[in-house]
């Protein structure tokens, strides 16, 4: 049996007594180690807590060497642990599709993850659209597929959730052409380099997703002991020390309820300027109005 175990946000008590109990008993232990990382734990507090050994299971292991974490898994109890919830990465899903085609049955144990924990900034999870993921910009690659979908929410007047860019065990380029495997140190994308590459992407598309005073929260180190918030605007956050990593931004919708700003101004550092700034983003993308009909002067003829 394969077990897809979901560890929450950051500490090694996170897990479930349900998944700990498993853990337990399960042959090998995998440690999902690429995707993001406990703040609060590592690999050793882990192995101490759970009394057995874990096994990091990076990028490669797990996209390109799937059959090494599933051997045996027909007859022995192979855990799979994940940062969060087990299905916060497609990875995780290519995962029981492979079980499946070996005949390897799976259960999976759910825990918090950003996407529902982000509620606690305040925003209400009924409002958030679809989410996005925000790379590291390089000198060659500038992406902005994630554009359409922030328009398409903001437009409708939902929040929007950026999950920030995370490099763990990146092969370096330079040195691949050199004929040789060495990996970058690993990489947190920050609020600000967020909010930098957004504002960017903005001034060469110019099709008014949003703009620098749009109001924005940033999340840091969630569900951590050091959980901050920053509800500020856009080129403020541009230019925000979020500190140590994890990091996510929000980006609000035009219509945001009243207990959410009231809420969101807690964390603001200017609260008249930050209520201003979501006031004057709900008429952002509000239509105009209806042109004036004709008259039709028939109907008010005798």
């Amino acid at each position: 049996m394969l077990y897809l175990i979901g560890l929450g946000l950051s500490y090694e008590t996170d897990i479930t007594v349900r998944g700990l109990e498993i853990v337990k008993r399960c042959k090998r232990v995998y440690l999902e180690a690429y995707t993001s990382i406990l703040m609060a734990a590592d690999k050793s507090s882990l192995e101490k807590f759970y009394g057995r050994e874990v096994i990091l299971a990076d990028r490669e292991m797990v996209e390109s060497g799937s059959d090494q974490i599933l051997e045996n898994a027909q007859e022995d109890d192979i855990a799979f642990l994940v940062v969060g919830d087990v299905f916060g990465a497609t990875t995780h899903t290519d995962l029981v599709i492979r079980a499946r085609e070996l005949g390897i049955k799976f259960e999976s144990v759910h825990n918090a993850s950003v996407m529902n924990a982000v509620g606690a900034c305040g925003l209400q999870l009924y409002n958030f659209g679809q989410a996005v993921s925000i790379v590291f910009f390089t000198d060659s690659w500038r992406p902005d597929s994630f554009y359409n979908k922030v328009m398409e929410n903001r437009k409708i007047g939902l929040h929007t959730l950026l999950l920030l860019d995370i490099k763990v065990k990146e092969p370096s380029i330079k040195e691949l052409m050199k004929g040789r495997l060495v990996y970058e140190p690993p990489r947190y994308m920050s609020v600000a380099t967020c909010c930098e590459q957004l504002l960017e992407i903005e001034e060469k598309r110019g099709e008014g997703a949003y703009t620098p005073n749009t109001p924005c929260v940033a999340v840091s180190r969630l569900g951590s002991p050091t959980q901050t918030f920053k509800a500020a605007t856009l080129k403020e956050l541009s230019e925000y020390d979020s500190g140590e990593p994890l990091h996510s931004v929000v980006m609000l919708g035009r219509q945001v309820h009243d207990l959410e700003l009231d809420y969101l101004l807690e964390f603001a550092d200017d609260k008249d300027a930050y209520k201003q700034a979501v006031i004057a983003d709900q008429e952002f993308f509000k239509p105009p109005p209806p042109p004036p009909q004709p008259i039709d002067e028939d109907e008010y003829s005798d």
